[in-house]
């Protein structure tokens, strides 16, 4: 299986998702390759995404980038105007690879052609039917709702954000020993007052974050694998629970 992998190489999380599925394929756990990595920022615009490039060149895997900031500069022009325009533009760049499928793994851009152009998949880290939005996002909810259990899943890329069709999902527990105490702390504060006196320094916030981004690489590794030997299929309409695999 032919894989093209798209980033914005914002962070911890998104070099987790690479390193993670370099090694599944590495062990043959994933019977596929990574053929291209494609990144919308320029070298020398972040310190992260700088750091996600060395990895990708150490690596011998074509890298092809295109900042979607200096894009924006340059047309001096709303994105919602720009975003197909930027698609055509990768699209091009893209046009000497022939991939089976494309991995959307933190990558932050609402990307109308890609998804179209490509069969694309998109790792989110939500539930089924629950947050839509970003990771931070998810979190609050949980903190939020009180949810002792969360999870994560792997969907179909679409224009509708984080709504595709669902291939596989997980979840996982948010009341082992060492959430017990950080819950309890916050058992008699209102919502707003937890995010106006803690903000993201809450420690349950971090908890959350580090369990996440572990099962997210898990996740997302045995998805592929199981795409690439057919147990999962692209075309599938029940969702795959994958959270026995990976606890």
């Amino acid at each position: 299986m032919k894989m093209g992998w798209f980033t914005s190489a914002g962070g911890e999380g998104s070099l987790g998702l690479f390193e993670s599925t370099l090694v599944a394929i590495n062990t043959k756990k994933i019977n596929g390759s990574i053929d291209f990595v494609f990144i919308n920022k320029d070298y020398g615009e972040n310190k992260n995404s700088d750091k996600f490039m060395e990895i990708v060149q150490h690596n011998k895997i074509p890298l092809i980038t295109l900042s979607s900031k200096k894009f924006k500069e340059s047309k001096k022009k709303n994105w919602s105007e720009l975003r197909s325009n930027f698609d055509k533009e990768i699209i091009n760049l893209l046009d000497d690879y022939n991939v089976d499928i494309a991995v959307q793994a933190g990558y932050m851009l609402i990307a109308p052609l890609l998804c179209k152009h490509f069969m694309t998949i998109n790792i989110h880290p939500a539930l089924p039917g629950e947050t839509i939005g970003t990771w931070k996002k998810a979190i609050w909810d949980v903190i939020e709702k009180r949810s002792y259990e969360t999870g994560a899943m792997v969907h179909i890329s679409t224009e509708k954000v984080d709504q595709g069709k669902v291939l596989s999902f997980g979840k996982y527990s948010l009341s082992e020993e060492k959430f017990k105490s950080e819950w309890e702390r916050i058992k008699r504060l209102p919502f707003k007052d937890i995010k106006h006196k803690y903000g993201e320094d809450l420690c349950l916030f971090n908890l959350i974050r580090q369990k996440g981004l572990i099962f997210e690489r898990k996740l997302l590794a045995e998805t592929l694998g199981r795409i690439s030997s057919n147990q999962i299929s692209l075309k599938n309409t029940n969702p795959v629970d994958l959270s026995a695999s990976l606890s």
